[in-house]
Order: C-alpha cells, then sequence, then structure tokens
C-alpha cells in the first residue's frame, strides 16, 4: 500500500491504521515507509533494519533530534478499519493504533517529507516489536546494530500525550516474595504452617505504605507500590506449604534500579524478595537546551511522564528525551481507542514551529 506524507496527518494517520501491524507482523507497513521515504523525501539518507525503517538528514546542524516511534499495535479488536465522526475542531478519528501510536508516526513521517531543512539534524526511527517483550523491542535491535542512528541532542517519542509534552518516565520494578510454610490435612491444620496465611504481614505494609512524591525540575512524579497477583495452594484440604506475592513498584527517575531494589527490601525486611524483571526511568532533562526550545515551542507546557516508555533507552544514553505524540493514554489497547484530529494538527505544527 503506497502512502502520501505529504497530505494532511489526519489522512496519513487514518492511511496508516489501515495497514494491519499487530506486533510481529509490521512487514506490509514498513516496507510501505520505506518506500514513501525514499520517492517522497530524498533529502533523507533512508535505511531498513529488520521492520524498522531509519532516515536522516546530514545539513552539519549544531545539534540533532531524534523522533521515534513505533509501527505495531496490539492485536484487533473490531477496530478496524479507520472511520471518522464529527467534523471540524469535533472531529474524531477512530481504529487501532490511532492513539498507540499512528498518530505520532504520521506527524513525524508528514515532517519528515516536508521539512527538508530543519534548524536541527534530524534522524526519523520508526521501529517495530514495541508493544510485546522488552527483548523483541526493534528499538533495542537497533542500539546493538546501529546505534550511531540513535545519538542526539534531544529524543522525541511520539507516544500518546494529550499533545502535552511529558518529560522523563518513571522506572518500573517487579518482584517476587516467596512465603514458606508446611503442609498437612486442613483437617490437623495444628500439624501444618499455612503459607498463604503468612502473607498477611506483607500485605499489611502494602497497606500502610505512602508513596513519595518527588519533584524535578518542576515536575511532579508520584511514586506507587501495588500487589499485583497472590498464587499459592494445593488442594482444597492441604494447608499449602508455598505462597508468592507479586509486587509492582514504580519509582520516580532520582532513583536508579539499585535504589529502587534496597527501598524494596527495606518495606519488606525479613522476607525473601527477588526482583524478576525491572526497568529504569528517565529524567525529564527539560534544562538541556534542545529540550527548553520544544518546551518553549509547545506553549512552556511539560508534566511528569506517570508510566515507562522507550525515552528511558535514550536517557539510558546520556540524551534528555520527552513523550510528545497526540491522543490519550488512557484509550491506548481498547477497542474504543481513538484521537482528536485536531490534537493531530496541534501536535504537528508545534514540532514544525521547533524544527523550522
Amino acid at each position: 500500500m503506497s502512502i502520501d506524507l505529504h497530505a494532511d496527518p489526519v489522512d496519513l494517520t487514518a492511511a496508516l491504521v489501515d495497514i494491519f501491524s499487530v506486533s510481529g507482523a509490521e512487514a506490509e507497513i514498513a516496507t510501505a515507509v520505506q518506500e514513501a521515504l525514499q520517492t517522497q523525501a530524498p533529502h533523507l539518507e533512508v535505511v531498513r533494519n529488520g521492520d524498522a525503517v531509519l532516515a536522516r538528514t546530514d545539513l552539519g546542524r549544531g545539534s540533532r533530534v531524534v523522533l521515534a516511534g513505533h509501527l505495531d499495535t496490539v492485536p484487533e479488536n473490531g477496530n478496524l478499519p479507520s472511520r471518522r465522526e464529527g467534523t471540524g475542531d469535533e472531529e474524531i478519528l477512530h481504529g487501532l493504533g490511532t492513539v498507540d501510536m499512528k498518530g505520532g508516526d504520521a506527524v513525524f513521517l508528514h515532517l519528515a517529507a516536508t521539512l527538508p531543512s530543519p534548524r536541527h539534524d534530524v534522524t526519523f526511527v520508526f521501529y517495530d516489536n514495541e508493544e510485546v517483550e522488552a527483548v523483541k523491542n526493534g528499538l533495542g535491535r537497533i542500539e546493538r546494530e546501529l546505534p550511531e542512528w540513535l545519538a542526539g541532542d534531544l529524543a522525541i517519542v511520539g507516544e500518546p500525550s494529550n499533545g502535552v509534552i511529558e518529560a522523563g518516565c518513571q522506572g518500573t520494578m517487579r518482584v517476587e516474595l516467596r512465603l514458606a510454610g508446611k503442609r498437612a490435612h486442613t483437617a490437623r491444620a495444628w500439624m501444618g504452617e499455612n503459607a498463604i496465611h503468612a502473607l498477611a504481614e506483607p500485605l499489611r505494609r502494602l497497606g500502610e505504605y505512602t508513596p513519595r512524591i518527588v519533584d524535578i525540575d518542576g515536575l511532579t512524579y508520584r511514586e506507587g507500590l501495588q500487589a499485583t497477583s497472590i498464587s499459592g495452594g494445593v488442594a482444597g484440604n492441604v494447608v499449602p506449604d508455598a505462597a508468592v506475592l507479586t509486587v509492582n513498584h514504580r519509582f520516580a527517575p532520582d532513583r536508579d534500579a539499585a535504589a529502587a531494589e534496597r527501598h524494596l527490601r527495606e518495606v519488606f525486611d525479613g522476607f525473601e524478595l527477588s526482583v524478576v524483571d525491572m526497568s529504569p526511568g528517565a529524567l525529564p532533562g527539560l534544562s538541556a537546551p534542545a529540550a527548553a526550545e520544544l518546551v518553549a515551542a509547545a506553549g512552556g507546557r511539560a508534566a511528569a511522564k506517570l508510566g515507562w516508555t522507550d525515552v528511558a533507552r535514550f536517557a539510558a544514553r546520556g540524551m534528555p528525551a520527552v513523550n510528545f505524540g497526540p491522543g490519550n493514554p488512557t484509550l491506548a489497547h481498547t477497542k474504543q481507542e481513538n484521537v482528536r484530529t485536531a490534537e493531530i494538527r496541534q501536535v504537528t505544527e508545534v514540532l514544525r514551529t521547533f524544527l523550522a
């Protein structure tokens, strides 16, 4: 399918939505993006890496901005093809990926074709497999195979942010607490030790826990500590000898992974704790010149990103990174996924002002 990068970004968003691209099936959309960039943006160097497409200017500017967006979506849920309703500023575009994040991709692709001489050099990264496990993430593969393509002074990830700059992101850590007991027949329960009952104390600590609220660069990050699952039990007449409590910690980016783990070990002192998943956060870095210019172009507004996104990958490389894209993130992955078309155009114009 061919796509027109010079079209209204709303029309371009609809065209991208109508190309099926569930994680692992991005070949068609990657080919459409690659061919469109090669034919409609001849000022860019374009390369293909798996089902990711990368393009960049080489104008000798004093700074470089990286615009990154994933091409994949979660599985379809009766929300294809795209459709529109309403008119003018009230128009809404419905469909899989309108929010997460083909609206952001359309903005970046439109700018790639229509800004041949930006005042910053620009790198565009359209990658695969963001919506699945981290080991498959195309951005990680690019970092291993073509790391020079991710270098720059500022990264903008087009994740939905309600058209507001969301700086940095929280880190996330998942831990398991393992409780041991002793099996016995429930008719003779006094002969055993119930591991599920032993969860009462760590659950009490969770219930009484007060999360931190942290101010960084004038942005407010709210931490969280929540039990997300409990497993255990042998049979209906057996005192269980093992139970596992899974806890998710969302921590502000002023803490690294080691500090977050130390904190959890303090909270659950006396219990066996193991880290099963961890992704570090990203500091907002709004004091960096390019980041400050972007905030100014967006009207001086910025907010803290309370989830985890791929901005953390750029922050780990020493780059300030922000999330900035059209769409309400609470609609991502839902059957009702939709975006206000005015927001797509707004984000386009903010980035055009910043880049041009």
